[in-house]
């Protein structure tokens, strides 16, 4: 039996589960209000408040670094890399404390499964599908303007792990099917999968595609421009905009799906044309993933918080629904993702590569 810790920081709280091979036996999500991170100016300053919470949980439970032989942790903001296991190496760490493409709460993720791992020996530390995989085609990256690539920044993690889990459902091997995946969360992400290989997928992070709950998505370039010259805004409250407090949140005030469907089923016509406007732009993108396979498809896939919401899927499934079946696999298991991916490895079903 395999005993893995998974870690996955997050803005405001820390993930972690214990898996006894594919099994849980812990999962706990760890809160952090404003006051405890307010005195941390970077997100890699909060590394030992981090990592003490993360272990004194572990104590509450009575689970020991003993007890542990795989730490793997939420892969950060590293360079572009090709999808797959990492163990956690000595470049890596220098890039994730650098935040060499960015910085986010996800880098902790390697650092604090380093450290823990290096308590116990024969313990190992791992990374999986962190969100700069990237297996983007020469001709996806191409923008109007050389100084403004395509980047490929998305939900990484749950798209392979649904491509697997679909791939086992109709027992055939990821590598030889073509599939559309479609997460849905506070930002969205449409993947075009060729033969094992997210060959074009939205920069979901910082503004490609269609809006979301926290995304403005794609916006016009020409009043982005207006807006950042404008003198009214810094550079700061404009990426705010685009990420963070754009999409359901500058249209209704919240970012919560949810909510925002309660107002549209209770007759609020701004907000069924606003949710409309996302099941839209999803449906849209969607169909150009279709194009990029050439209509050669063996599956579209629904997944992410909002894949939860009826109201969203059927107004997607009522655009999209022609196309072939959907399978909907609601919510995102990041835990379960992490743990299985390094499981997956350690058992040599996987290749382990090096960062």
């Amino acid at each position: 039996m395999i005993r893995i810790l998974a870690v996955n920081p997050g803005s405001t709280s820390t993930k972690i589960a214990v898996y006894e091979d594919s099994k849980p036996v812990l999962l706990k999500t760890l809160r952090h209000s404003q006051e405890e991170l307010a005195p941390f100016e970077k997100i890699v300053d909060q590394f030992e408040f981090r990592k003490s919470v993360i272990l004194k949980e572990l104590n509450s439970a009575d689970i020991t670094i003993d007890e542990i032989d795989a730490v793997v942790g939420r892969g950060g903001m590293l360079r572009p890399i090709e999808s797959g296991v990492y163990e956690v190496n000595e470049t890596m760490k220098a890039d994730l404390i650098k935040g060499v493409s960015g910085e986010h709460a996800s880098n902790l993720g390697g650092l604090i499964a380093d450290n823990i791992a290096k308590e116990k020996e024969g313990c190992r530390a791992f990374i999986a599908d962190p969100v700069v995989v990237d297996e983007l085609t020469d001709v996806a990256r191409i923008t109007g303007h050389p100084l403004m690539p395509r980047e490929s920044k998305f939900h990484a993690l749950n798209h392979k792990a649904v491509a697997h889990k679909f791939a086992n459902s109709v027992e055939r091997p990821y590598k030889e099917l073509n599939l559309i995946i479609a997460h849905l969360g506070g930002g969205i992400s449409i993947g075009a999968h060729k033969k094992g290989k997210i060959v074009d997928v939205n920069n979901a992070l910082d503004g490609f595609g269609p809006l979301a709950p926290e995304r403005a998505g794609t916006v016009p370039a020409g009043r982005l421009i207006e807006v950042c010259f404008s003198g009214k805004y810094t550079m700061s409250e404009v990426k705010a905009m685009i990420t963070g407090q754009g999409g359901l949140m500058a249209h209704l005030g919240t970012n919560q799906a949810h909510v925002a469907t309660e107002w549209a089923q209770n007759g609020d016509e701004k907000a069924q044309l606003i949710l409309y406007a996302i099941a839209y732009q999803v449906s849209k993108a969607i169909g150009g993933a279709l194009t990029v396979l050439k209509g050669e498809v063996d599956g579209i896939i629904l997944t992410g918080g909002m894949a939860q919401n009826k109201y969203m899927v059927d107004m997607i499934k009522e655009h999209v629904g022609f196309l072939g079946k959907i399978t909907v696999y609601p919510g995102e298991d990041e835990m379960e993702a992490l743990a299985i991916s390094v499981l997956s490895a350690l058992n040599g079903e996987r290749e382990i590569k090096v960062y």
